[in-house]
């Protein structure tokens, strides 16, 4: 038959056992805590760079056309000029 008395000692052995593998698990799910959170903030930082794209998007669209036009045109002209710079820059540099 049986004898309880042989368990004893294995028990007593698994407790420690028991004890590490519960405060690796521990450890582990605090760690996928701290990486969820640092997700949730980056998420966060992403989406309200988007939300303000869109803003400026929805701004450009329901200004007049005259208002957008101008603002097409000014940035061409940004545009024109910089490549203007950077072509003397290249000629004077030769």
């Amino acid at each position: 038959m049986f004898n309880f008395a042989e368990l004893i000692p294995i028990v007593a052995l698994s407790i420690p056992i028991v004890a590490i593998w519960t405060r690796h698990q521990r450890k582990m799910a605090e760690l996928q805590v701290k990486a969820t959170a640092e997700k949730a903030a980056q998420y966060a930082t992403s989406n309200a760079e988007l939300e303000e794209r869109v803003r400026v998007l929805e701004r450009i669209i329901t200004d007049g056309g005259y208002d957008t036009a101008l603002q097409i045109e000014a940035l061409r002209d940004t545009r024109d000029g910089d490549a203007l710079r950077k072509s003397e820059r290249d000629t004077s540099v030769n």
